[in-house]
């Protein structure tokens, strides 16, 4: 047996996880960061504060006193492999996987939080095995809504952005809408519940430019929308729909563009039941289960093992 710990503390959720490279299993421990009510996230000086304060109880909660050998660590330690990629709440889990590496003498391995999505959507799906070809992923999130053309590479994988969002983030037009609806944030999980309760028929155009798209023209009109008496619900699914539209035309661009390739679909975002359910009818693609979409270290446990040679 050969356990690898992963480390992500990311500007949403603190976690860490042990990845069994012989038994191909995951345990992992996560909680989110607390917010104020109302607010968007958490300024990253508040954010490190409860990385150190929750890090160490899910530790205690993950080993539960097992105290079990490891054969290397993995790390997030900016949110993507490009310049100028940095966030203060990454320091905390780097810090944690400096010590533990220092004082039993093992390897530490760093990646992107990233990086760690797409692994631990591939994990989540069973394809692993894609690491070794080339696909399209898209990993949409609270800060991130981007389209990646991914091949086999060091330490975890070649990854280039090929498309985007211009303007604002799937996940952050999700959480404007939500408060905008009153719920709290981070606000994906409620959206959902009051999108399942529309039965309307909505259709939306997506503003693109190529491969490209923008999102910030959905904040205003579901303002638009609510303040002209719509329901929330309609409003909840309006907002989905249109995320759902630009993640649509990015994949039909891009698919002409670089051939039939895998499809892969990560981060919190994709753990959407409606949109899943539209894009698999569509075009097939990979999804990760809820636990392995939004923020996690299961990821970053499985590309440690990979680095250090094992067969994930």
């Amino acid at each position: 047996m050969a356990l690898f710990l992963g480390l992500d503390t990311s500007n949403y959720t603190t976690s860490i996880a042990l990845y069994d490279s012989t038994e191909k299993t995951i345990r992992m421990e996560k909680k989110l960061l607390p917010t104020a009510p109302g607010a968007l996230g958490l300024r990253q000086s508040d954010a490190v504060f409860a990385h150190v304060q929750q890090l160490g109880i899910l530790s205690q909660q993950l080993f539960a006193g097992r105290g079990e050998e490891l054969a290397g660590v993995g790390v997030s330690i900016f949110p993507r492999r490009a310049e100028g990629s940095y966030m203060p709440c990454f320091l905390v889990g780097q810090m944690g996987a400096q010590l533990i590496a220092s004082s039993r003498g093992i390897p530490m391995y760093t990646f992107s939080h990233q990086e760690g999505h797409i692994a631990a959507a591939l994990f989540s799906a069973g394809k692993l095995s894609l690491l070794e070809e080339r696909f399209l992923a898209f990993h949409l999130s609270g800060g991130t809504t981007d389209a990646l053309l991914v091949d086999p590479g060091a330490p975890a994988m070649n990854v280039e952005n090929v498309a985007h969002s211009l303007d604002l983030k799937a996940g952050q037009a999700v959480d404007r809408v939500g408060l905008m609806l009153g719920l709290k944030f981070p606000c994906g999980p409620a959206l959902t519940e009051l999108a399942l309760r529309c039965t309307d028929k909505i259709k939306v155009r997506p503003t693109m430019k190529g491969a490209d798209c923008c999102l910030s023209g959905i904040e205003n009109q579901c303002r638009k929308l609510l303040d002209s008496g719509k329901s929330p619900e309609y409003v909840a699914l309006y907002c989905l729909r249109s995320i759902e539209a630009a993640l649509i035309a990015m994949t039909e661009t891009l698919l002409d563009r670089y051939g039939k390739l895998p499809l892969v679909y990560a981060g919190g975002v994709m753990s959407n039941v409606l949109i899943r359910k539209t894009i698999e009818q569509r075009f097939g693609g990979y999804f990760a289960e809820p636990v392995y979409s939004s923020d996690n270290a299961a990821g970053i446990a499985v590309l440690a093992a990979r680095a250090a040679g094992e067969k994930v």
